[in-house]
């Protein structure tokens, strides 16, 4: 019987089968050092080496230009809704400070899932603790009120953006792939070119190119599509970077300027986590990089979303212009959901079930994920929908 596991799990992923035995191979001694990864000194040479080369491979396949700095920072995502808040709020209060305006500062946020959701929440929460200038939360849509479920992105001439030209302004946010609900921005939101957009692209990062001068500021945790937990990516403009000394007080871990003065590494960064996030790197290098990973993630997709279009006995919830290409959540009939889930480990289908807040079922078919894997998915389906023909 095959060992083989087919992993639709969001996170922690998969991560291709070649990076996996490159790791292996290099687990008990890495490049000749006598040592593994995970004992090599992160002020090591050896470590240093693979910290640029990382740095190095990432602003290959992103393009990043010199006027953005590159953070490998701890605590997950969800640790950059408080990094984010902080450090945005003091490069706006340093611009204001020239001036002494204390007049109230406004966050943008638009809503489209459970992550956007509870970015807002996040700032909301700390906005309270900021002397100087008022901090307004300004929740620009909140797709669930507006059309009652996230299932959709509403149209951009329903949103309420705050005007920059009547308020200050100091970033606009959204998450650009909503892991639990599935709904994924086709393209980038409009907003006044004064203002920095911020995006958290934990769950879709490097799945498809990203114009990175569009943004003030980009970022996401590894274990979705990068490589295991442990580490987020930050991609930052450097002229919002700002001192300790301005703005809210921050914890050292939490601000950019720390981070960035000592190359990520403050303290003992996550450095296994960052050498295989460099691996995977290498592996979309020799993949041909975004645009061709783009292609494959599409196709996967489609071969996904046309099977369950074409089903009477499952349906694909989200609409068709916001639908993720690395999270598929769909839908089947309540009483049979437990006997699609047996059936599906039976087959060494694995972690197909929905976000607990939103049951279903979700199919998380990132970078790693193979066509074949999805077309024998597809084929389950079809053969479930079969020995169910009355349902």
């Amino acid at each position: 019987m095959s060992t083989h596991t087919y992993n639709f799990g969001a996170g922690p992923a998969k991560i291709p089968q070649s990076v996996l035995k490159r790791a292996q191979e290099e687990l008990l001694n890495y490049d000749n050092t006598g040592m593994s990864v995970m004992e090599l000194s992160h002020r090591s040479k050896p470590f240093g080496e693979i910290l640029n080369r990382t740095k190095s491979n990432l602003t290959k396949l992103m393009n990043i230009p010199d006027n953005y700095e590159i953070l490998f920072m701890q605590g997950g995502a969800t640790t950059q809704f408080a990094a984010v808040f902080y450090n945005l709020i003091a490069a706006k209060q340093k611009e204001l400070s020239k001036t002494k305006d204390n007049s109230p500062i406004v966050v943008d946020y638009i809503v489209t899932g459970a992550w956007s959701s509870k970015a807002a929440d996040e700032a909301q929460r700390l906005a309270e603790s900021v002397k100087g200038n008022p901090i307004v939360v300004n929740r620009v849509v909140d797709t669930k009120k507006a059309a009652g479920a996230y299932d959709r992105i509403t149209p951009e001439s329903t949103w309420s953006l705050t005007d920059p030209a009547k308020n200050h302004v100091a970033y606009v946010y959204y998450c650009d792939n909503e892991t639990v609900h599935g709904v994924e921005f086709q393209s980038v939101p409009k907003v006044n070119p004064s203002v920095p957009l911020v995006t958290d692209v934990s769950s879709n990062f490097l799945s498809r190119p990203i114009d990175v001068n569009k943004y003030g500021l980009i970022y996401g945790g590894a274990q979705k599509n990068l490589g295991p937990a442990g580490v987020s990516l930050v991609i930052v403009r450097k002229d919002l970077i700002v001192d300790l000394s301005v703005g809210p007080l921050r914890p050292l871990m939490l601000d950019f300027d720390t981070l960035a003065k000592n190359e990520s590494m403050y303290n003992t960064p996550p450095t296994f986590a960052i050498y295989m996030v460099g691996l995977m790197l290498e592996w979309l290098l020799e993949h041909g990089g975004l645009t061709e990973i783009a292609k494959k993630n599409e196709k996967k997709a489609n071969k996904l979303y046309d099977a369950l279009d074409s089903s009477k006995l499952f349906s694909a919830p989200v609409q068709k212009e916001a639908r993720s290409k690395m999270n598929v959540v769909f839908k089947l009939p309540k009483e049979l959901e437990a006997e699609f889930f047996k059936g599906a480990e039976e087959r060494r289908m694995v972690q197909l079930k929905g976000h607990r807040s939103v049951g279903g079922a979700r199919a998380s078919i990132y970078n790693a994920m193979p066509e074949e894997e999805v077309d024998v998915l597809v084929a389950y389906l079809e053969q479930f929908e079969k020995e169910h023909p009355t349902i």
